[in-house]
């Protein structure tokens, strides 16, 4: 796909243009969006001035191109009675060829790294496009000793001290509140270690400001850092941040901030305000999604987490959700 060869500004721009029209056309209820926002396609020449989707739609709606039929559905995680996104995924190549060239992108060679998981609640529940992907990257990594750990944090301690005496590149993706109980028990000293958070305590413990958790998480792997994942069920693309919460997008990914109280208006860089993603790997869903998490982008591409709406009923957003 065209996609994963964008080489600049101008050549993202160019697709984003061509998928919003095509997206347009092609999913009934994107198509439905744009129109009662009064936005003419034909007249929008920046991508800033797409009208971006907000993600309760997979909520309450199928996002797809018409007549589809989805190779898979993802997902999310949800509390009992609440109603769950679902993302209908046309060709579950373009996930994958998506998801292994973003984690090459900052990583390398998937096969040079031995990849452990810990991720006990994605693992206790179906339908996860994290899962997926880490299945397909433990996979991909071919060492005898990648792999899932559930709740067998003895066995996940005697792993990492082998790779750790072997001198292996290993990266450690973790769901928070997993992390923290793995090191409260069995801290370890391996600086060269990859930790990988995910985000989320899942209600299993009281949540935690980033500084403070990394911090925690940095002195019990004996590491420098705490690399981060931003991902979601209504994305196909992932962005990665290597320490001090700074995430970076992968070249067919952009993330914009919009004002709080505007929804339409795109903040400068530096001003905290909801995040819109554009993932043009969401090419048969839709590309162009405004989340519920705050955040600040910065001029060299790089974005911030800061938190996420306090409810789900974004002032201005909810257009036609229901």
């Amino acid at each position: 796909m065209r996609i994963f060869n964008i080489r600049n500004e101008d050549e993202f721009n160019h697709i984003c243009l061509d998928v919003f029209k095509l997206q347009f056309n092609t999913v009934p209820v994107y198509h439905d969006f744009v129109s009662a926002l009064n936005s003419n396609p034909d007249k929008i020449t920046n991508y800033k001035d797409i009208p971006f989707l907000p993600v309760e739609f997979f909520k309450s709606h199928t996002v797809i191109e018409d007549l589809a039929f989805a190779d898979v559905v993802f997902s999310s995680s949800g509390t009992t009675g609440t109603q769950t996104s679902k993302h209908y995924v046309q060709d579950a190549q373009v996930y994958e060829d998506s998801y292994l060239n973003g984690f090459e992108h900052f990583y390398g060679d998937v096969k040079d790294i031995c990849i452990l998981a810990l991720l006990p609640s994605y693992l206790e529940r179906e339908g996860s496009s994290l899962i997926y992907m880490v299945e397909d990257l433990v996979k991909k990594s071919g060492h005898p000793e990648s792999g899932f750990f559930l709740h067998n944090h003895s066995d996940l301690f005697e792993t990492l001290a082998i790779l750790k005496a072997k001198s292996q590149k290993t990266l450690l993706i973790g769901v928070t509140y997993a992390l923290l109980d793995f090191i409260e028990k069995y801290p370890i000293h391996f600086p060269d270690l990859l930790v990988m958070e995910t985000g989320g305590m899942k209600g299993k413990r009281k949540e935690m400001v980033r500084e403070e958790l990394h911090q925690t998480l940095c002195k019990g792997f004996d590491v420098n850092k705490i690399h981060s994942e931003y991902g979601m069920t209504e994305l196909l693309s992932q962005a990665y941040s290597k320490g001090d919460g700074i995430f970076e997008c992968p070249p067919w990914m952009k993330v914009v901030t919009r004002d709080t109280n505007d929804p339409l208006s795109i903040l400068e860089n530096g001003k905290t305000g909801g995040i819109n993603v554009i993932d043009l790997a969401n090419v048969h869903s839709c590309s162009f999604i405004a989340t519920q998490d705050l955040g600040k982008t910065y001029p060299n591409g790089t974005f911030e987490v800061l938190g996420r709406f306090d409810n789900s009923d974004i002032r201005g957003c909810n257009l036609m959700v229901g």
